[in-house]
């Protein structure tokens, strides 16, 4: 293996975010053969070098990926204050798994773990828009002005969403079910979106990332990513 970036080594080690390992390096936490090393850009090779965090030396996990159907009032950090149920709790495995993005607690669904710190910085990243598909439940009757303005994007506080794929599931003057499907993932978007146009949510599920779907996943449950969805994934462009 050729010398790469300390940071990417880090995080694909499992140390943390490729950030987070920047400012690691940074704080002089990081030897790579003995020497502290304490700047930017830095090179090392994984198999050649000997590197250690905080003295400890690296070493390179089994990476793990799961789909989980995320219940109501589950959290997707790694710790909580408040001692709430965490997604990671659902996945029996001794590695180090996080959550690839986030859905709130009152919003359901497909969530991706993994311990493969370089798949979720790309899966995460806007460059890549990857496809994310909820059905929400909305209190009374959308309108068709309000479906349009949805549909071409909303002004919110970091400026406005990209365009929306939507299909009405039911309408009626209680109660409406729309699938919305969006490329972005700013935090709370679908439920910011509906309410910019006067629309309450009551319920949200997220049933698509990318091509992964919740079929055949009850809720609570979880099941490890196939050789060709891993594949899918780190291949996708």
């Amino acid at each position: 293996m050729s010398e790469q970036r300390l940071q990417k080594i880090l995080a694909a080690a499992g140390v943390d975010s490729r950030r987070k390992c920047e400012e690691l390096i940074l704080e002089g936490s990081v030897e790579v053969n003995g020497k502290v090393v304490d700047t930017l850009p830095v090179f090392a090779d994984p198999q050649k070098d000997t590197i250690k965090v905080n003295g400890r030396k690296i070493r390179f996990e089994e990476k793990v990926y799961f789909l989980l159907n995320k219940p109501k009032g589950v959290i997707c950090t790694n710790s909580d204050p408040q001692g709430r149920r965490k997604a990671i709790d659902f996945i029996p495995t001794d590695k180090r798994i996080f959550c690839v993005g986030r859905l709130d607690a009152d919003t359901t669904g497909i969530i991706l773990l993994t311990n493969d710190s370089e798949l979720s910085n790309k899966l995460t990243h806007p460059k890549y828009g990857l496809s994310k598909k909820y059905v929400a439940e909305i209190k009374g009757e959308i309108s068709t002005a309000q479906l349009e303005k949805l549909k071409k994007g909303i002004w919110l506080a970091e400026g406005k969403t990209n365009k929306a794929s939507i299909k009405i599931l039911k309408r009626n003057f209680k109660e409406s079910m729309i699938e919305i499907s969006i490329k972005q993932g700013l935090n709370r978007q679908i439920r910011r979106m509906f309410a910019n146009v006067g629309l309450t949510v009551k319920s949200l599920k997220r049933t698509h990332f990318a091509k992964l779907d919740s079929r055949g996943l009850g809720i609570g449950k979880f099941r490890p990513l196939t050789l060709r969805e891993i594949s899918y994934l780190k291949n996708k462009n």
